[in-house]
């Protein structure tokens, strides 16, 4: 049947035909451009930010794919070639766990396997289970480059790790060094200070008395009291450090003493760096196993002793304690001092502990042998590319916050001690003991030539790789011509939409590698790069939280997360990302609420309905012999001067929200280019303008066919255009009724191929300003009706007091007033007759002709508390006016708008006043 659609909208039934065509039929791929065109045009390329293999989708990742899904199709629409970029990362530790917890369910463990068949077996499971997260983005319908996906892991970006990683090395910016790291003994690898979550913990402060030694090496019986949070790592004390004018402690300079329960002599050091209030103003110093420690050491040419294994359990350095786990041995060397009447004190301690982000394990500070970048070159580089202004953030605090950061930012470690993962191209020879750094894999050392050498068991940070997407995906460092005009065409690349969590791990590692490595790569005239020109992408946009209704962050542990899929089945996608959209506000964290979602499943509801109003009508018309002008379709709708006031306003109101959706979307404030759409599509189309238009719809013989096309094709042309304006935030939905509209016959392929509602026409503000006074009116008499209890069904005559220059726009479209408010005759009078109900507005007074006889003392009251009302509003302008404070600080706009505020308030005060002495109140 033409123009058919189901009774009732149902997002289940079209959502997963329309993902699959838009995947099968390539439409959002971007091919390379040619030679000719590939710097014609304006681009817009964004990158996704990678998520990992082992991922499943949460509601972060729908905001974020929602915000960057609603931009690409608006460029995409607007005419720019729009690429966006889905990949995933191979997420080292999160991978590395998911397989060794598969493998214990079988009995096995990775270390019995051997690094080659773990390593298979990883890429086995990621063939077989990794990348769901990107089926779920093609079921949602990201407008994805699905030919392009890459993966961290892929040969062609593995060979730009390795350059990178190289080049840095011959740079002299990457060394080696034996230094403290955060360690995870449940990863067993070296871990990031961002990948480190601190929380308050109740613990206790241990007072410690160690043994002054005299001069003849005998205990003089004096001890010197030292407090610690981690008593079981005073078993690799070097030293105890003091205060230099700390005068308690004066008459111990050049003193040793001796390491309770160990017995070693250690020295007591002063040092500007220990704080006197702290404990006992004494602290132990344990280089191998605390950062602070760890540099007293190096000022003080302190030995380190390391008395832990990589799964935290005490060594061979522990003595008695050894293959004692961290915090048994803690319990044994407390109880222990107290035996031996060392343990002065236990104090209660609020302390903050460090977790593994992945897995939650405590993390051990520990000295551990890694490879590190000398990040300030490239820190300076990624500085100046924000303070020149070569990269903007939306919102603008979070410019602030990456400066903050990055201005103090230590160096990077960037070894794991994983197997899965970008294996560091270093080889280690074990006759010069020197280290070979190869972009092929070196089978001789490159200073003795032996070929005793090993490749370094460790691999990249996973950060190492990400950071380099922006420059690895376009080619680098092996760019060919293909690859020459992707890099020239798309790099830099136009935004990045990432969430605050990442701004260091990802957006700074980024901006940093994208900054220097990129300067390899001329521009296309030739000529140097420049550091705009290298920046990885020229916006940051940071999107918010998502919480839950009570605004409260979502985590397994409160039970409070929502499934964003389970959500999706139950109100459709398109009902869910409006939702995200419409509370998606820069700065301000989203809290996700399933009642407005139901509400804007309503609004799909609300749109479905409407176009099965117009396909009748269509229908109805080609039965008439009436037909519809579609060469207007696909375009800005436009209304002439001469055709109805309605007509004229309804394109006069597409035009303002396309100007406005257009203006919001340029601004990354979702929400108001949501709540624009949402307001024109349910309530000045649907609620209004579809209602209106009833009255030229009339395919009986003899009536004006002319007048009937010309209202249905502006119907048509208004409804079309604003399927397009809504297309990004509800694609499913819009997809489905565009292919209807035409009949199943479009002139493309898709409704995210066309153009998007541009501005530039200009907006009829007299068809805007009388439908403004139709539709206060129809209002205005709907509150009367329902007031004073008028039969919902019952037309009723009107009396009318407007002045006579607007009488006229109610005159010539009566019908429209008679028709939404139920009216039989507008009567135009000079006074509202006594004893009628009646609203008064600054335009005009209204009153409802009805038999009901009014309540005197009710209108009395009503009226008292109006006047009330009035007499506030006139007098706060009166004051702010007379403030010379203000009207000299205040734009011209804001004081002239106050004063028409006040006029209007006082002019209808006086009506109000008018109005109860006429009822002798």
């Amino acid at each position: 049947m033409p123009h058919d659609l189901p009774k009732a909208y149902d997002p289940t039934a079209i959502e997963d035909h329309w993902a699959e065509y838009w995947v099968r039929e390539k439409l959002f791929v971007q091919p390379t451009p040619s030679e000719k065109e590939h710097l014609d045009g304006q681009s817009f390329d964004i990158l996704l930010p990678p998520p990992n293999v082992t991922g499943r989708l949460h509601m972060g990742h729908m905001l974020n794919q929602t915000e960057m899904d609603i931009l690409t199709r608006w460029h995409r629409m607007k005419g720019d070639r729009a690429l966006w970029l889905p990949g995933t990362d191979h997420a080292g530790i999160a991978t590395q766990m998911m397989v060794e917890r598969q493998l214990a369910t079988e009995g096995k463990k990775r270390q019995e396997m051997g690094r080659e068949a773990f390593i298979e077996r990883v890429w086995e499971w990621k063939r077989h289970y990794g990348g769901a997260i990107l089926d779920q983005m093609k079921r949602l319908g990201a407008s994805v480059d699905w030919d392009r996906e890459y993966f961290t892991m892929d040969e062609r970006l593995s060979v730009a790790v390795r350059e990178a990683f190289v080049k840095l090395y011959e740079q002299g910016l990457i060394y080696r060094g034996a230094y403290i790291v955060n360690w995870c003994p449940r990863c067993q690898t070296a871990i990031s200070d961002l990948e480190v979550v601190y929380d308050e913990h109740k613990g206790h402060l241990w007072e410690i008395r160690y043994p002054v030694i005299g001069d003849d090496g005998k205990d003089t019986g004096e001890f010197l009291t030292v407090a610690t949070t981690r008593p079981e790592t005073m078993l690799g004390d070097v030293a105890v450090a003091i205060h230099p004018e700390d005068e308690r402690y004066t008459h111990l300079h050049g003193k040793k003493l001796r390491l309770p329960l160990v017995g070693r002599e250690i020295p007591i050091i002063t040092d500007e760096w220990v704080s006197r209030e702290f404990g006992t103003g004494a602290v132990k110093v344990t280089p191998a196993h605390d950062p602070n420690d760890f540099a007293l050491g190096q000022r003080h040419n302190l030995p380190s002793i390391n008395v832990m294994d990589d799964t935290a359990h005490i060594n061979e350095q522990g003595g008695k304690y050894k293959g004692l786990d961290r915090f048994v041995a803690r319990k044994e060397v407390v109880a222990d001092l107290e035996a031996q009447g060392l343990l002065a004190g236990i104090k209660d301690h609020v302390n903050n502990i460090g977790d593994c982000d992945r897995c939650k394990t405590i993390v051990e500070p520990r000295l551990s042998l890694q490879w590190f970048i000398k990040i300030q070159p490239l820190a300076d580089k990624a500085i100046a590319a924000v303070k020149e202004g070569h990269i903007k953030f939306t919102p603008e605090m979070y410019a602030k916050t990456y400066l903050n950061w990055m201005e103090n930012i230590h160096d990077w470690c960037i070894s794991r001690q994983l197997w899965w993962g970008h294996r560091i191209p270093a080889w280690h020879c074990s006759v010069c003991h020197k280290t070979t750094v190869s972009r092929e894999d070196a089978t001789k050392c490159a200073h003795c030539g032996s070929d005793k050498i090993e490749q370094s068991t460790d691999v990249l940070d996973t950060w190492f790789s990400s950071g380099l997407l922006p420059v690895s995906v376009f080619g680098w460092p092996n760019i060919t011509s293909e690859d020459r005009r992707d890099f020239d065409t798309f790099y830099p690349t136009s935004l990045l939409v990432t969430g605050f969590d990442i701004l260091f791990f990802w957006v700074a590692r980024m901006i940093m590698m994208g900054c220097w490595f990129s300067l390899d790569v001329p521009m296309p005239d030739g000529s140097p790069r420049s550091l705009a020109d290298s920046v990885p992408f020229r916006e940051v946009y940071i999107h918010a939280l998502v919480r839950d209704a009570n605004r409260e962050k979502m985590s397994k542990t409160k039970g409070n997360v929502i499934d964003p899929i389970e959500i999706v089945k139950q109100y459709g996608t398109d009902a869910v990302r409006f939702t995200l959209a419409s509370m998606a506000s820069p700065g301000t964290d989203i809290a996700f609420n399933v009642a407005r979602t139901e509400g804007y499943r309503a609004f799909a509801n609300k749109i479905w309905n409407a176009a099965r109003f117009l396909f009748m009508n269509i229908d109805r018309a080609a039965e008439a012999g009436i037909t519809i002008d579609t060469a207007a379709l696909g375009s800005i709708p436009t209304a002439s001067a001469t055709a109805p006031l309605e007509s004229r306003w309804i394109v006069a109101e597409f035009h303002s929200a396309a100007a406005r959706v257009n203006e919001a979307l340029a601004a990354y404030r979702f929400d108001d280019a949501a709540n624009v759409i949402y307001q024109f599509f349910w309530g000045s189309f649907c609620d209004w303008y579809l209602e209106i238009v009833k009255l030229s719809l009339d395919f009986n013989d003899g009536a004006d066919k002319s007048r009937t096309q010309s209202a249905l094709t502006t119907l048509v042309s208004v409804f079309e255009a604003s399927l397009r304006l809504l297309s990004p935030f509800m694609p499913f939905l819009t997809e489905e009724v565009w292919h209807a509209v035409y009949d199943g016959k479009p002139a493309g392929k898709s409704i995210a191929l066309t153009r998007f509602p541009q501005d530039g026409a200009s907006t009829d503000s007299s068809a805007l300003e009388q439908m403004a006074l139709l539709q206060n009116l129809v209002v205005e008499i709907r509150a009367l009706r329902k007031e004073i209890g008028v039969e919902e069904k019952a037309a009723v005559p009107i009396e009318l007091r407007i002045d006579e220059h607007l009488k006229r726009v109610i005159s010539e479209n009566a019908a429209i007033v008679e028709r939404l408010a139920r009216v039989t005759e507008i009567r135009f009078i000079g006074q509202i007759s006594a004893g009628l109900a009646k609203h008064a507005t600054p335009q005009f007074d209204a009153a409802v002709v009805y038999e009901r006889k009014i309540d005197v003392a009710a209108e009395c009251e009503k009226l008292n508390k109006e006047i009330a009302k009035q007499e506030k509003n006139v007098a706060s302008a009166h004051r702010q006016l007379g403030n010379p404070a203000f009207t000299a600080k205040a734009p011209a706009h804001i004081v002239e708008g106050l004063k028409k505020q006040r006029d209007e308030a006082q002019h209808l005060l006086d009506k109000l006043r008018a109005d109860r002495n006429s009822l002798g109140c």
